[in-house]
């Protein structure tokens, strides 16, 4: 085994967080760890650092953002309307559409170098949604993939009214990750009737209170969600 190969994983829990400043701070742990892998590269192998990987968990007040394949008509709120909200609008540097992120939502961020875990951005978006879709089964809910779209979906085998639970958006550069998955639990889902979300226009949205009828302890989500993540990733925690 490469003695470089790193699955510890430092997780750290930012709580309530402007997105600006959790994207800022993503950002400057994403470029710590390019640089250590492009200085790794000039050297033997024998005196390369590991490389460190990283959990974030956090929520963020109300904020729309916008992946860089996405379309700024699927903001359905001006200026002004976004001031009434009390909401928050950037575009920034993941893939994807159009989300929304509020308090009582989990936003998980992993900074991972997969090069630590394997090379395949289709394989570690798939096990994101895993994870996230045996947090769903720890509640009773039959939850899974729609073909062709990303994230993790309820009523997704006879699609008579598929609802979206967790939106997922990722950046990579030389196998480091950032962004990552926003799953609902409690969110105040009046929010997404201000965006075509994941310019999906024809099919809902919803979240683990929806679902079963009652508020959901929070940190338990979040506890399973943290357990499943370690699991499906093989992470060794911290």
């Amino acid at each position: 085994m490469n003695p470089n190969i790193n699955k510890e994983v430092e997780f750290r829990q930012l709580g309530l967080v402007d997105y600006q400043e959790a994207w800022d701070y993503q950002e400057r742990i994403f470029k710590e760890i390019v640089d250590l892998k492009i200085e790794n590269r000039k050297i033997e192998e024998s005196a390369q650092k590991i490389t460190p990987n990283y959990l974030l968990f956090c929520q963020h007040p109300h904020v729309y953002t916008l992946g860089k394949s996405g379309k700024p008509e699927n903001l359905l709120l001006d200026e002004q309307g976004l001031k009434e909200k009390e909401a928050t609008y950037y575009k920034i540097n993941r893939g994807g559409d159009i989300t929304y992120h509020g308090p009582g939502q989990i936003v998980a961020y992993p900074i991972l170098d997969l090069e630590n875990f394997f090379t395949d951005i289709h394989k570690y978006m798939r096990l994101m949604e895993e994870a996230v879709i045996r947090t769903c089964a720890d509640y009773g809910l039959n939850a899974g993939r729609v073909e062709g779209l990303t994230g993790v979906w309820l009523d997704y085998e006879d699609m008579k009214n598929p609802r979206k639970i967790c939106a997922l958006g990722v950046k990579s550069s030389r196998w480091v990750t950032m962004h990552g998955l926003a799953f609902n639990i409690n969110t105040q889902m009046e929010y997404f009737k201000n965006i075509i979300p994941c310019g999906i226009d024809d099919k809902a949205v919803t979240s683990l209170e929806m679902e079963l009828g009652r508020e959901v302890n929070f940190a338990e989500a979040e506890a399973r969600l943290k357990q499943h993540l370690a699991e499906v990733f093989e992470m060794e925690l911290k």
